[in-house]
């Protein structure tokens, strides 16, 4: 070797020394504050991957994984689930090319994928087994028709489904024990263990009532709104357009300027005006030429409110008395704090039976803009606590940050989640189309290549939802052939011994 590449190298190690000091003092401010009360040896372990993790990406390491691959060696582009583990394999193979010695040592076998089997084992508790020929699980969104249709969920759970999903902002508790009790025949009828999701609703702003003098309830682009949170409804201020929403008490918290999202973006404004009763909002945005029936019932988004809701609506109470008895999995929606998390587990530690309360999991939906910067301490907060998973819920999610910032976010999170050993969801709109029409686009199809890194996907309700099961359930089998999380799985391509046969 030159002697240009050994000084290059001399002092490649000692920058990997210096991170990896760094990385440790830093990451041991954040364990000190998670880890005091918690005696599960995996878990302590996942917090203190995690810290280090955090600690790793404060830094922008692009120049830092340039040196390293010239000389053939890990990138550091790969070690989510194992930090300390994987610069310690670096250092000891510098010093072995430099001939010197070191305090460092090659980890175990065991040591080194300690959390990528901590990952798995928590997937497989709180998702249910990895099936025989993929990776990713399968869960469904039950419709209302699964309470009465015993063949629908028997076909799902056959098919490939791993997890069905109940969403308590619709139907009731009587629909759901019967959709519950057709899972549990279909599990004994097909000798499966398809776990039980149930989502409780959350704060969820949406339209409430409408009142008009439109004869078609249509609204365009230029158009004016009000949006009110009085108890009566009148024309306030001549404008044709009224409507009040779930949660009134936020109106008087919206200021001029602050955008306004209606049904899942489908429309867009901006609020031109306060007034005592309410805002004016202008309509800047329609998806369809011609204008947008609005309807009651349709989400609301305001990206840019400053305003806390309570994480649990009375029904949320209500809904948790049934769910904490039947729920395998307990989805919590519009998750903004800390203080979000410890609520809601005094809320579900009063109702579990002390029997259930290892055998049921927490799902945590990263939708809300709030949540994003305090992702890594809402997660250590849960975890401390409970057996939990997280859900990335792209379509509030995307309203609330925007789909440029989406599209690297929703990786983030992935990261994030595998260097605390969590097993991920993707969901929303996943194979909508062929879900709804039974014709996938080709955007769905490379959707479902970036799902694959996590250890679930979901998929919504239609009436070609068994198709998509089928379809996702091969696509994933193929797709574990070539891939897990980040690491290109290299199995012999076809394709390139055409060369030699042809």
């Amino acid at each position: 070797m030159k002697d240009a590449d050994l000084k290059h190298l001399k002092v490649l190690y000692q920058e990997l020394v210096d991170l990896r000091e760094d990385i440790i003092l830093q990451g041991n401010e954040i364990i000190s504050r998670w880890s005091e009360n918690v005696e599960d040896q995996d878990t302590l372990y996942s917090i203190q991957n995690l810290a280090y993790y955090m600690a790793f990406r404060k830094n922008d390491l692009r120049a830092l994984q340039s040196k390293l691959q010239r000389y053939g060696l890990s990138s550091l582009g790969r070690l989510e689930s194992r930090v300390i583990e994987n610069l310690d394999t670096i250092l000891v193979s510098i010093a072995n090319i430099l001939a010197s010695d070191t305090s460092f040592k090659y980890p175990s076998k065991e040591s080194f994928y300690r959390g990528q089997q901590i990952l798995e084992k928590n997937t497989d508790c709180i998702i249910g087994p990895q099936p025989a020929d993929r990776y990713s699980r399968i869960m469904v969104t039950l419709p209302t028709q699964a309470a009465t249709d015993k063949y629908l969920i028997h076909s799902l759970i056959q098919n490939g489904t791993d997890v069905v999903r109940i969403n308590c902002a619709h139907d009731d508790s009587v629909i759901w024990k019967k959709m519950i009790d057709n899972v549990k025949k279909a599990n004994e009828s097909l000798n499966k263990n398809c776990k039980i999701a149930m989502d409780i609703a959350g704060p969820k702003i949406r339209t409430n009532r409408l009142l008009t003098t439109l004869k078609d309830v249509k609204i365009n682009t230029g158009d004016l709104l009000f949006l009110t949170g009085e108890q009566y409804l009148t024309d306030f201020y001549s404008i044709p357009l009224v409507v009040d929403c779930t949660v009134p008490e936020i109106v008087k918290h919206i200021k001029v300027n602050d955008p306004v999202h209606i049904d899942d973006g489908h429309i867009k404004g901006i609020v031109e005006e306060v007034k005592p009763e309410g805002v004016v909002i202008r309509i800047t945005h329609c998806f369809r030429q011609g204008g947008v029936r609005l309807k009651c019932e349709r989400g609301l988004n305001f990206p840019k409110l400053d305003y806390k809701t309570d994480i649990l609506t009375e029904k949320d109470r209500a809904d948790l008395d049934f769910v904490c008895q039947h729920a395998d999995i307990i989805g919590i929606s519009f998750v903004k704090d800390n203080q979000d998390i410890q609520e809601i587990q005094d809320e579900i530690n009063t109702r579990l039976h002390p029997k259930r309360k290892n055998d049921v999991s927490l799902m945590i939906k990263i939708e809300t803009l709030e949540i994003i910067d305090v992702l890594p301490s809402v997660i250590l907060k849960a975890m401390t606590q409970n057996k939990i998973c997280v859900m990335i819920a792209r379509g509030d999610l995307a309203i609330e940050v925007g789909y440029e910032r989406l599209s690297e976010l929703q990786e983030e999170i992935q990261w994030i989640c595998e260097a605390a050993h969590i097993p991920v969801i993707w969901a929303t709109q996943v194979l909508e189309n062929l879900v709804k029409t039974g014709i996938p686009t080709r955007a769905e199809m490379s959707d479902i290549t970036l799902g694959s890194k996590s250890e679930c996907i979901m998929l919504n309700k239609g009436d070609y939802l068994n198709d998509a099961v089928i379809l996702l359930n091969d696509v994933l089998a193929r797709f574990s052939k070539h891939q897990y999380k980040k690491d290109p799985k290299l199995r012999a391509l076809g394709i390139a011994g055409n060369m030699w046969n042809n």
